[in-house]
């Protein structure tokens, strides 16, 4: 009797276990894929957050506001908006943050400060959409208006200490200046009264420095 053809399962010369280790290590690291990808996708989301936040704020109010809402203008469900700022007055603290980075007056020639002082904030409103949404939160609600009240307390009265003949007289001439400065950016940005609108960066700087300039230096009337 002939003997039997050989078996076609006969072991190949690399043991199965091995083999499959060779290729999984042959595949890419899809853990490495996901942990490179998260940052990613968790600063997209976060943004998308704050973007709809600040709109909600500013169309509702702080009051009537919900994280509901926000969420579905984020595309995203309401549990995302709670693990990342908790609650909404979290949100509202993320959403509000502004650093305004106002320039060191004591720097320049005591006579360009109030130009300077304008240049900064003008390019600032233009580049940084989240000044003009907070704008539009403190026109609106007790709460905005609180945090663009600490933001001058905080950050512009200690650079006018610098400059100004009277320190103590700082929180009143912060007012007087964003008499000006908030008052340009309420009807160029938010308004959108065509004659603000319409004047060039220069043009507008122009007008504002004087005015700002004397609030900066001049002595008390």
């Amino acid at each position: 009797m002939a003997e039997p053809a050989p078996s076609m399962d006969v072991a190949p010369d690399v043991a199965p276990d091995a083999a499959r280790a060779a290729s999984v290590d042959a595949l890419p690291d899809p853990a490495g894929a996901v942990d490179a990808a998260r940052p990613r996708r968790s600063d997209a989301t976060r943004a998308a957050i704050l973007s709809a936040a600040r709109d909600r704020f500013a169309a509702d109010g702080y009051e009537r506001a919900t994280i509901r809402a926000i969420a579905r203008d984020a595309a995203i469900d309401p549990s995302m908006v709670m693990r990342y700022y908790g609650n909404k007055a979290g949100l509202f603290a993320a959403a509000s943050e502004i650093e305004v980075h106002a320039p060191d007056l004591s720097h320049f020639p005591r006579d360009e400060a109030g130009a300077r002082l304008v240049r900064h904030f003008v390019e600032r409103w233009e580049c940084d959409e989240t000044l003009t949404a907070m704008m539009r939160v403190g026109v609106t609600n007790e709460a905005g208006a609180e945090r663009m009240r600490g933001v001058f307390a905080e950050q512009i009265e200690p650079v006018l200490v610098a400059v100004c003949p009277v320190p103590e007289e700082a929180p009143t001439r912060a007012a007087l200046i964003a008499s000006q400065i908030l008052g340009m950016a309420l009807c160029r940005y938010v308004l959108h009264l065509p004659p603000a609108v319409g004047l060039g960066r220069d043009e507008l700087i122009a007008w504002l420095a004087p005015t700002v300039q004397r609030y900066l230096t001049a002595e008390h009337p």
